[in-house]
């Protein structure tokens, strides 16, 4: 990570802190600005070409088209494909397009899903850009929530085609053109059409709300599952769900009923009907093909339709071949393995709907070697995994009804989906004690090692996200976000609701925090006469010979050492340097070489692998043995600018590191009025590691 890098971040931080990333002001995706974008179009009279996502193969991508196929395609705007085009025509509805040649039924079922509610849709596809006629310059941009923000997506309307047909999603009236240009953004976000290849709607229909989602497994469905859908079904929610495998089936074949493996399908509807005096519960689907039904009871010809009321059936069968059907909820149950609800808010989950649920949102990295613990299984390094304290309050819940959802989302650290590699992912809940509620600052192994867990994930699962639906009683808990190995390096996001009210905060402690020693009467570290003898060698001691007195005096016989830099001299130089003569006067020079001989005395006993360096754990130690506590964000930017590709740190890096830390904190005390200095604490060290 670079300077500006460090920079950028805390930008990022301050403008999401101010709305920025926001439905109401999202983040320009890729840094391309959609209004400026078409003002300059507009006024060389251009039309536009992405250049971030160009109309070539790479934004098709690789194994999605055969040789032939793909040496046939050529990118078009709309109005060379017919010759009226229409961004919307005639409103918006899952009958206006149809998959084509990427498997991305999971997107596109959530699409469908999406097409029910125009509020919600209006947020992911702004209407303001209807027009193929004045002011068109071949730029379109749409909206997605992506990882904890919302980000403005902009695209050329260029695309693919053979001999004139649109390869991906498709229109049924070949004029209008909202679902091709909106999978195109989507493709863009993933890397590529092909990067849209497998998924869950559930991913997709996260992304067109950045809302509450929650999967239920139907294997064994609860009791009270159909009075929850009809509840969702109130709340405006989106829903899908998915057909189970079919084992070795190939893609594309079906069940001899009809139903697709494997495959993605729209929950569109959800009916009580009153068949020979038995109520029975009937769900609608959608296959995102256009086409292809279920064939079994219920069923577009079933003759089940002729014991119901004439009212009934003209309100609900449409005998179309449009992959529209109804089935019972045991059927669905019996042939789908679970079903997704995402909801703008959490409401739907309530059976109250008096409730006021509450959001706490917090972004976060497991770092190898420093907060990447691994599960509880792992059982010297989990607690230094993330930490999160959460307070509930209100009355005892006597009925023991679930009141709160935490959900852990891991965030790629590639844009091409494909190229991801999410890890098993988890989050273990353990109640607090009174006497346990008052630990300042991370929880060490030995309260690990002598507490169950309350709460935990079923499974840890190597999937975008895993929930938990609990039930927390008022108390103090501590939460523990984590991968399911040790050192796997990942960033992720931890959200939590609550039905009650609560309080919520990351437990890693400040930035940096002095800690306060113990007086034993005697201060190891004065020993100032082993450095007078050297600084008496010079009048002054500027940056070349530092170096040379460093290299061969203080690391004579380390073997890992590489030796103190000109440039690390010369930032030390800089910092003990009061009289700003550009050297070490003989008093800076003994304050320096008192503090050095500290810090090497520290480095020595927390080496306890005695490698001659300092793994990332041995560094967390060795930063509390000098009297400093850093936050696991700072410890993470350390272990990037300071270590080693290997995760080691030497002994001349961490001396440098540790005299930036002190003397830029002391500087931070200094100017901290609100006035020189607007950062907080944590940007300031982040900043000056950089500098």
């Amino acid at each position: 990570m670079s300077a500006r890098g460090v920079c950028q971040n805390i930008i990022n931080a301050r403008q999401k802190g101010d709305g920025h990333g926001t439905l109401k002001n999202p983040e320009n995706f890729l840094q391309q600005n959609y209004q400026e974008l078409k003002e300059y179009c507009l006024i060389r009279n251009i039309r536009y070409i992405d250049e971030h996502f160009p109309p070539d193969n790479s934004s098709i991508g690789v194994g999605k088209l055969d040789p032939a196929d793909l040496a046939q395609v050529e990118w078009l705007r709309p109005s060379k494909i017919v010759p009226n085009p229409f961004f919307v025509l005639d409103g918006v509805s899952r009958f206006d397009f149809g998959q084509g040649k990427v498997g991305n039924c999971w997107f596109l079922a959530s699409l469908g899903a999406l097409t029910f509610h125009k509020d919600i849709f209006k947020m992911v596809v702004p209407l303001d850009q209807t027009c193929f006629g004045k002011d068109y310059c071949g730029l379109f941009h749409f909206r997605f929530w992506r990882f904890g923000k919302w980000v403005d997506v902009v695209i050329d309307d260029k695309l693919p085609t053979i001999k004139g047909k649109t390869i991906f999603a498709s229109s049924k009236d070949e004029c209008e053109f909202w679902p091709a240009l909106l999978e195109k953004a989507y493709a863009k976000v993933c890397g590529s059409y092909a990067d849209m290849s497998c998924g869950t709607p559930a991913e997709a229909m996260r992304d067109f709300t950045g809302g509450v989602h929650m999967c239920i497994p139907l294997s064994e469905p609860s009791p009270d599952l159909w009075k929850l859908l009809c509840r969702a079904a109130r709340f405006n929610t989106c829903m899908s769900c998915s057909s189970r495998p079919k084992g070795e089936a190939i893609t594309g074949t079906t069940f001899p009923n009809g139903l697709v493996p494997g495959h993605a399908y729209t929950v569109t509807g959800l009916k009580e009907l009153l068949s020979q005096g038995t109520v029975v519960k009937l769900v609608r689907l959608w296959n995102p093909w256009g086409h292809g039904e279920w064939s079994g009871d219920w069923s577009d010809l079933s003759p089940l339709w002729r014991t119901v009321r004439t009212e009934d059936r003209e309100e609900c069968l449409t005998v179309e071949n449009d992959g529209e059907f109804w089935m019972t909820m045991e059927d669905c149950c019996k042939y789908y393995s679970n079903i997704a609800i995402c909801g703008l808010g959490p409401d739907f989950l309530d059976e109250n709907p008096g409730s006021q649920w509450k959001t706490s949102m917090y972004e976060n990295r497991w770092v190898a070697g420093t907060t990447a613990g691994g599960c509880i299984n792992n059982k010297e390094t989990f607690c230094n995994n993330p930490q999160y304290r959460i307070k509930v309050y209100g009355k005892n819940n006597s009925s023991k009804a679930k009141n709160t959802l935490v959900s852990l989302m891991q965030k790629p650290d590639k844009r091409n989906r494909r190229m991801v590699q999410n890890h098993f992912i988890g989050f273990t809940i353990f109640e607090l004690s009174e006497k346990n509620a008052t630990h300042v600052g991370k929880f060490s192994k030995s309260f690990f090692s002598s507490q169950k867990p309350v709460a935990q994930t079923e499974t840890f699962v190597n999937a975008r996200e895993v929930m938990e639906f609990l039930t927390l009683e008022p108390g103090e808990y501590l939460i523990v976000p984590s991968t399911l190995k040790p050192n796997e390096t990942a960033s992720f996001l931890l959200t939590i609701f609550s039905r009650e009210e609560t309080q919520c905060y990351e437990n890693s402690g400040r930035s940096f925090e002095k800690v306060k020693k113990e007086k034993n009467g005697k201060d190891v570290y004065n020993n100032k006469n082993f450095s007078r003898q050297y600084s008496d060698k010079y009048e002054d001691v500027d940056a070349e010979q530092l170096q040379k007195l460093l290299n061969e005096t203080l690391l004579k016989g380390i073997v890992q050492s590489g030796g103190f830099t000109i440039d690390a001299c010369r930032s030390m130089v800089a910092l003990m340097d009061t009289s700003v003569t550009g050297k070490l006067n003989n008093s800076e020079f003994v304050h320096l070489w008192t503090k050095i001989q500290k810090y090497k005395e520290v480095f020595s006993k927390m080496d306890v692998s005695q490698t001659g360096t300092l793994s990332l754990v041995e560094l967390r130690n060795a930063l509390k043995a000098s009297g400093i506590s850093v936050s696991d964000e700072l410890l993470n930017l350390m272990a990037v600018r300071y270590g080693a590709s290997s995760g080691h740190m030497s002994l001349e890096n961490f001396i440098s590191l540790i005299l930036r830390l002190s003397c830029m904190n002391k500087i931070f005390e200094k100017l901290s009025d609100g006035k020189n200095v607007t950062f907080s604490n944590d940007e300031w060290m982040s900043l000056s590691m950089y500098t």
